[in-house]
């Protein structure tokens, strides 16, 4: 049976940038290239009302702002961080080092080094995104990054003294109160006061992803996320409260982010929409939550869960969560998604703030190519090559200047010749010519 929808997106989601933010954020860049703070104070001071005297904050700031801080949200930051940390530390153990000696003499080896200087963008605007700062930071820090700096916006004029406490505690070694464009330009080209880094990591709204973009190359990027995205792929045992409310866990996050079920149960299907339909009008976040399950939210009926996952590698969601007798079964059926959600008993908000994988996923159906921010997009794998014995050099010579005259490339083959020569004693016409 051909899947079949209860429920359809309204809309179709734009993938693309408009011509207006891309023109808006070139000539942010264009401008902080050229002028340095003094057009990303007027521009911090354009979009967000907000011209200190220094954007950086001062240890004593940055004390004052974590003595603001309830002491159960500084302990439930240290505590996700712990979680973020550990799961970080594992992904670094598993990424080696190594030399081997292909023959004798031969040694090819690689070492995994760490970017010197990333910046960590911690979005504002509509929520303080605090969970980032331990994501983007903490991860840094882990894989060996010397300088890590960190920017986030203020928030209706104010400073967020939650988002400055999990930036400081995760170990940021500088915090600038400073967002959108300006800043992902400040600390991709440097100015002044802000130093140029090597590497941006952090989600953000369309202008940050666009800047992000247009400065890619000369600075590397995690990834362009898009709108939050989630996938439930639930069976007939799964319990259609718990979807809907799962579902609406991510819609919040902004008007465009799809919430999308996949299911073999139309009763499954069915009472998940009443469920919505129920817990919306009471939801503080309804507005944006209702408009992402109006617009873009999907209910679509297969007859069996291979057809299901089939469909949700399809999809390639950000998010994926299954709600099946068996879910680990996904781990084996599924290959495209930011990240998996296994049974009921942990949910994607786990992952958004607290349980330790990272929240900085591949939207847009990027998870078909590319994972999520991990310790591994702060390391250079970087490869090396030492040959100690002179028989090998020369062998390897005669190879290499083979192979690269079979692609008309003489000057590489005359440093192929040159080993040879030296080591096997090989007679070449222009090696006796040119010592003449």
């Amino acid at each position: 049976m051909v899947a079949r929808h209860i429920k359809t997106a309204g809309l179709v989601a734009d993938t693309t940038t408009s011509q207006k933010v891309s023109d808006i954020v070139k000539g942010i860049i264009d401008d902080i290239r050229t002028s340095g703070d003094n057009a990303v104070r007027s521009y911090s001071d354009k979009f967000d009302k907000w011209s200190p005297p220094s954007f950086k904050l001062t240890d004593d700031q940055i004390q004052e702002c974590i003595s603001k801080v309830p002491a159960q949200t500084i302990a439930d930051i240290k505590e996700a961080q712990k979680n973020v940390r550990t799961f970080a530390e594992a992904q670094r153990a598993s990424i080696k080092d190594f030399e081997i000696e292909i023959q004798p003499g031969v040694f090819l080896g690689q070492r995994n080094n760490p970017i010197s200087t990333a910046g960590a963008y911690i979005p504002g605007g509509r929520y303080p995104l605090l969970a980032s700062a331990h994501m983007t930071i903490l991860t840094a820090k882990v894989a060996g990054v010397k300088h890590v700096i960190a920017c986030t916006p203020p928030i209706a004029g104010q400073i967020p003294n939650a988002t400055v406490a999990a930036a400081h505690f995760a170990g940021a070694d500088e915090i600038f109160l400073l967002g959108g464009t300006q800043a992902i330009a400040a600390m991709a080209l440097g100015t002044e006061t802000i130093k140029k880094v090597d590497f941006i990591a952090g989600p953000g709204n369309p202008f940050v992803a666009e800047a992000k973009r247009q400065l890619f190359g000369e600075i590397g990027i995690d990834l362009l996320a898009g709108p939050t995205e989630i996938l439930i792929v639930a069976d007939e045992y799964a319990d259609p409260f718990t979807v809907a409310t799962d579902l609406l866990s991510q819609a919040e996050h902004g008007p465009d982010s799809p919430p999308i079920l996949i299911t073999t149960s139309e009763d499954v299907g069915r009472q998940t929409i009443k469920y919505i339909d129920q817990i919306l009008p009471n939801m503080p976040t309804a507005e944006l939550a209702g408009t992402s399950w109006r617009d873009y939210g999907e209910v679509v009926i297969v007859d069996s869960l291979d057809e299901a996952y089939k469909l949700a590698d399809v999809y390639s969601s950000e998010h994926v969560q299954i709600l099946t007798q068996n879910p680990r079964e996904a781990l084996e059926k599924m290959r495209n998604y930011g990240s998996l959600f296994l049974g009921e008993k942990t949910c994607v908000s786990y992952g958004d703030k607290c349980i330790g994988t990272n929240h900085v996923l591949p939207t847009r159906k990027a998870g078909r190519y590319t994972g999520g921010l991990w310790v591994g997009k702060y390391l250079k794998t970087q490869t090396y090559q030492e040959v100690v014995d002179e028989k090998a050099s020369g062998e390897i010579g005669r190879l290499c200047a083979r192979c690269s005259r079979a692609e008309n490339f003489e000057g590489h083959a005359r440093s192929g010749d040159l080993r040879a020569h030296k080591y096997l004693q090989d007679a070449y016409s222009w090696i006796d010519e040119a010592r003449r």
